[in-house]
């Protein structure tokens, strides 16, 4: 027992002294304008020494680009406020948060956490949260938006510190961003660089979307576990009991009952229109062209806007029925208040918007996975050794590049034709990197929704800083590090192939 207390306290104090140093650092807004900054500088000091690599996709020099020249110095003057409306998630918050504020306003989803707790057996709780953030990547990056601030609401309601609920739902959403049941946008944008890269060896190559589904299936399943027991043996006991406003323990009354009745239904008659209209043959949410649910689909390019409709039809039905809404000015009045607590989190945009552009017109962010790329092949490891080798060196680039497809795009020629020669087929190397991709990305500071989670976690701890979010997702990355790692050398050794036409070895 004395031992047992040892050894946690050891990995807590580790964390505390990750939270410490992390916390030292200044606020997130001040924070992303002084690494914007020092991409400047970085740029200048690079630039000026004509640093460069060569792009492996297509043979042509990568040079590091001075962004402190009368040219640079004019494109960050011009180009501030594109960078700024053009940051990824931020439309996409501020949509969602009309439906998911509407919802909250109403009551909503408090009466929703609480029914679903009176029947639904405790222990399937969370893991049914996890399995929710883990599929969620097939309607893209709606995941991280929209489920972390929802699992907050149901940790209060099981009376657990909500920052966990967040921080365990983020885990889920981005670090177990390769695994899932169904096959979605990710897959394709995989196979979309794969095939290509496989072609440079074999011009006859063809690659599959559903290549990886074996072993993505089976590990959605696997980080299952690992995400929950992180969850309940590290991250909730850390992060200790919840200190806010008490929650009302009463159980729903008949008229919440009814309206929550109704508002459950209106949401399903959304989704049963949503169903037909992309199941029928010629549904107008399929490809026009293709016919396809999935690929360059109306489907999936509205998935965040539907979702936010799905939010906002239940919120508006159960508000009318239980008359909390007070009118059309009461009505405009929640929506307004839902987007004031966004104001700090639009301002921090502004700055890391800045930030990712200038990593990006810098060119530091190919160079350094080149680079990256390159030592790993001058190494020339072999076996299982190669695989952990080229998995740990995708996970530090994931640090520096938060796109996938940008990655890939520059590594899969390298490493496919390199794996395809020592007798490898694409499909299990396209794997490989997916792990490697996928678990660095809660801690990952390229990351465009870290700022996000920062804000959703403020909302219950107005000192909450870098450092404490860090801390507290780190042994969810470390896990989902190993494991996976461990459990795709275990695939390895027993032979099973990956997916369809997606054998490990390519076919003699």
């Amino acid at each position: 027992m004395e031992n047992t207390k040892k050894k946690k306290g050891a990995g807590q104090a580790f964390l505390d002294v990750i939270e410490r140093i992390g916390n030292k650092l200044p606020d997130p807004i001040v924070l992303f304008m002084i690494i914007a900054g020092l991409i400047l500088a970085a740029s200048w000091i690079t630039g000026m020494l004509g640093v460069s690599v060569k792009n492996p996709a297509d043979g042509e020099t990568i040079e590091a680009v001075n962004l402190l020249t009368g040219e640079g110095i004019a494109r960050i003057l011009t180009e501030a406020i594109s960078n700024f409306g053009a940051f990824p998630p931020l439309a996409m918050v501020l949509v969602v948060m009309i439906g998911i504020g509407l919802a909250e306003k109403t009551g909503y989803f408090e009466a929703l956490m609480k029914r679903s707790l009176e029947i639904t057996p405790g222990f399937l709780i969370l893991p049914m949260v996890i399995f929710v953030g883990i599929i969620s990547n097939v309607a893209g990056d709606a995941g991280p938006v929209i489920l972390p601030p929802i699992a907050a609401m149901i940790f209060i309601r099981l009376g657990l510190n909500p920052i966990g609920g967040i921080f365990m739902a983020y885990a889920a959403t981005n670090g177990a961003f390769a695994a899932n049941f169904i096959l979605g946008m990710t897959d394709a944008l995989a196979v979309a660089f794969t095939e290509p890269a496989a072609q440079l060896v074999n011009p006859d190559y063809s690659g599959n979307i559903a290549m990886n589904y074996y072993f993505i299936a089976v590990s959605a399943i696997f980080l299952m576990g690992i995400i929950y027991f992180v969850a309940k043996k590290i991250s909730i006991p850390r992060l200790g009991k919840y200190e806010g406003p008490p929650v009302d323990e009463e159980p729903l009354g008949n008229k919440e009952k009814t309206a929550l009745l109704w508002a459950n239904l209106s949401a399903l008659i959304f989704v049963a229109v949503i169903v037909i209209a992309t199941l029928l043959p010629n549904g107008i949410l399929r490809n026009a062209e293709t016919g396809s649910i999935l690929q360059e689909s109306p489907l999936m390019d509205s998935a965040v806007f539907l979702i936010t409709v799905l939010f906002f039809i239940p919120g508006l039905v159960f508000g009318i029925l239980m008359k909390n809404i007070g009118g059309t000015k009461g009505f405009g009045k929640m929506l307004g208040e839902s987007m004031g607590s966004m104001g700090q989190y639009i301002v921090l945009v502004f700055f890391a918007a800045q930030m990712l552009a200038y990593f990006d017109w810098s060119n530091l962010g190919p160079i350094l996975a080149v680079s990256g790329s390159n030592l790993l092949e001058s190494i020339n490891l072999t076996g299982i050794p190669l695989f952990v080798g080229f998995i740990l060196v995708v996970a530090l680039i994931n640090l520096l590049i938060g796109s996938a497809s940008a990655k890939w795009a520059i590594l899969a020629p390298v490493f496919i034709p390199m794996f395809m020669f020592l007798g490898y087929d694409p499909a299990f190397t396209q794997m490989l990197y997916r792990i490697g991709d996928s678990a660095t990305n809660p801690i990952a500071p390229m990351m465009p929704f870290l700022p996000l989670i920062i804000m959703y976690a403020q909302r219950y701890q107005k000192d909450i800083k870098m450092g404490t979010v860090i801390a507290n997702l780190l042994p969810y990355s470390i896990a989902l590090l190993i494991s996976w790692v461990a459990f795709i050398i275990i695939w390895y050794l027993i032979g099973l192939p990956v997916g369809p036409n997606g054998p490990i070895y390519l076919p003699e």
